[in-house]
């Protein structure tokens, strides 16, 4: 059964209707989202400022005691430098500039004196580019710590400079949460009743009438669901999916209908990544058969491209201005 894959007659229209209701929800909703990063930044930021006592103390030993303040004192620099940046100027591995900046750790089994260099050069170029016109005491002959002004100033540029580095995945991650909610809204009104992910209930362990975010699904990775640089033999990995329903109808050993919620703000991105559930569908239908049932819940900027190659690939979806939509996978 097909419910939107199958009709383009239609998508023109729903593309349309579609960017606007992201358009909307951007203007009204947006900048409020990234203002609610922006004061979980300025909590960041500050805690960093003490722990390099406001950016005048950016030892090797200072980051290895606190790599978590990696990503603000990049943020520190003139011009703001990225990951991969400060790998290159420092002569470090990028992989030891993720592990202190994503991750928080100085990795464990590195050599003592390779650590120390790492971090040596490291520090070397943070206190070379940290912005002079931002953090004015750092130069000072007399009175080298900032005066309450100037420390609210570099605050709060800095927690700006560390949100607009990720100002994509605030608004994608708010606007996630968002559609989420809607497709818990739609479905409790008809009765489902919502397992929270921490109550540890496999996906196939969903009783009839119950949906779950969130889910982890066990497939068989082949040939079909390898990435071009994945040179693995078949094995076991898990894949997430946003929502889980298992159908009021459904009887022993049936599939719940998996549901990937996706937004996006314009139309390059995601041409660049429509293979991703391409894949998700190549792995699920090699592990449950027809079994597997996989849509899309979309919002914002999809177009007749984007929505010509997941038809192709047997995936229907489910436009968020038509949720009424859904009903139509028999919930």
């Amino acid at each position: 059964m097909s419910v939107n894959l199958d009709k383009p007659s239609r998508w023109k229209e729903d593309i349309a209707q579609s960017v606007d209701l992201y358009n909307d929800w951007f203007i009204k909703f947006a900048p409020d989202a990234f203002r609610t990063e922006r004061r979980k930044a300025v909590v960041v930021v500050e805690e960093s400022f003490k722990l390099t006592g406001n950016i005048s103390r950016i030892t090797p030993d200072e980051i290895r005691l606190n790599p978590g303040a990696l990503p603000i004192l990049r943020m520190a620099c003139c011009p703001p430098i990225a990951r991969d940046r400060l790998s290159g100027l420092a002569r470090v591995p990028k992989s030891f500039v993720d592990a202190l900046d994503k991750k928080k750790i100085v990795p464990p089994r590195l050599p003592t004196a390779m650590r120390d260099e790492f971090l040596a050069n490291i520090s070397s170029i943070l206190n070379r580019l940290i912005d002079p016109d931002i953090f004015v005491w750092r130069n000072r002959a007399t009175n080298p710590n900032p005066n309450e002004r100037e420390l609210e100033r570099a605050l709060t540029i800095v927690a700006d400079r560390l949100c607009g580095a990720n100002a994509d995945p605030i608004v994608r991650n708010a606007q996630e949460t968002r559609q989420l909610e809607k497709i818990k809204g739609w479905l409790e009104a008809k009765g489902y009743k919502f397992v929270a992910s921490g109550s540890g209930i496999p996906f196939d362990k969903l009783q009839p009438g119950q949906f779950g975010f969130r889910v982890n699904i066990p497939v068989t990775v082949g040939p079909a669901g390898l990435e071009e640089d994945d040179t693995k033999e078949s094995n076991g990995v898990n894949i997430p999916v946003d929502v889980a329903v298992m159908r009021k109808s459904s009887t022993a050993g049936a599939m719940p209908l998996l549901i990937e919620a996706k937004s996006a703000g314009d139309f390059t991105n995601v041409n660049k990544r429509r293979k991703e559930e391409a894949v998700k569908m190549q792995q699920l239908r090699a592990t449950f058969g027809s079994r597997a049932e996989y849509i899309l819940f979309l919002c914002g900027y999809f177009d007749s491209g984007y929505l010509g190659y997941e038809a192709a690939e047997g995936i229907d979806w489910v436009w968020e201005h038509r949720m009424e939509d859904l009903a139509q996978f028999q919930l």
